[in-house]
């Protein structure tokens, strides 16, 4: 008898042994929960705040002279302005969402991309941030979605799309049918998505050249923020706000003389 509880018992604790290690999990929702090790610390609140990135991530650019975001204010029109032309088509997938402890964030599978003068950008991933971060002209929507896009060389252009709170979008209805609700799940979607339908009907847009809004903050990205924002349902905000940190933004940065340019 002794000899078979200490059979069982070493089960038990095998058993026990694998279930507390850091593996994939899916279930039948097709949720994949992962532990990452060595990730960063940052945060938007606190000791880890904003105001301390410099200090947290020694390696970053977060204490840069052209940061983002950046108020929106004594803008101009320029010939030399870079040409922002969206190509997004209504058959590219979003491969899945994953809630990363910073955002909700979408990730894409190859094929939607915008061209900025001559060079290819392909759109990876667009996110989340409430409140907006940039300003225009002193005002911070209630939400703003990033689209991050990549080219060949490892540069970026990220497209800003403001949100505030009034009708409804139907786009966003999809997108929050997946959401994942705890920090480090990621759900496999799989689906084709228009990205078309979360951009304003006027795409007139402010180009700077600033930084990533998180660590690393990488310098030399090309902004590309809409003027006219689109519209989601308060219930719609809250459904995102409740699955993000609080405040999930960065405060404004100083421009430091760069030029704010508007398309014609």
């Amino acid at each position: 008898m002794k000899k078979i509880a200490a059979i069982i018992l070493g089960t038990i604790l095998l058993v026990a042994c694998k279930d507390s290690k850091p593996v994939k999990n899916l279930d039948s929702n097709h949720i994949t929960s992962t532990i990452k090790v060595g990730e960063s610390h940052w945060d938007y609140q606190g000791e880890m705040g904003p105001e301390h990135w410099q200090e947290i991530e020694k390696n970053s650019m977060c204490g840069g002279a052209n940061q983002s975001p950046i108020n929106i204010v004594n803008y101009h029109t320029s010939d030399s302005m870079p040409k922002l032309s969206v190509h997004y088509s209504d058959s590219t997938h979003i491969h899945d969402v994953v809630n990363n402890g910073h955002t909700i964030q979408y990730n894409f599978d190859l094929g939607d991309f915008v061209m900025v003068e001559d060079v290819k950008y392909n759109l990876k991933q667009f996110h989340f941030h409430e409140p907006a971060e940039h300003l225009i002209g002193g005002i911070r929507y209630p939400m703003v979605i990033h689209l991050v896009h990549i080219n060949d060389n490892g540069d970026y252009a990220v497209i800003a799309v403001m949100a505030r709170e009034e009708q409804s979008s139907e786009p966003f209805d999809f997108l929050e049918r997946y959401l994942p609700i705890h920090m480090g799940d990621t759900v496999a979607i799989d689906l084709a998505f228009d990205m078309n339908t979360n951009l304003p009907a006027d795409q007139t847009y402010y180009n700077y050249t600033g930084s990533l809004t998180t660590p690393p903050c990488t310098e030399n990205v090309q902004w590309f923020i809409f003027r006219e924002p689109i519209t989601v349902s308060l219930e719609q905000v809250e459904i995102l706000k409740k699955l993000m940190p609080l405040n999930n933004y960065r405060t404004e940065q100083a421009r430091n003389e760069r030029p704010i340019l508007i398309s014609k």
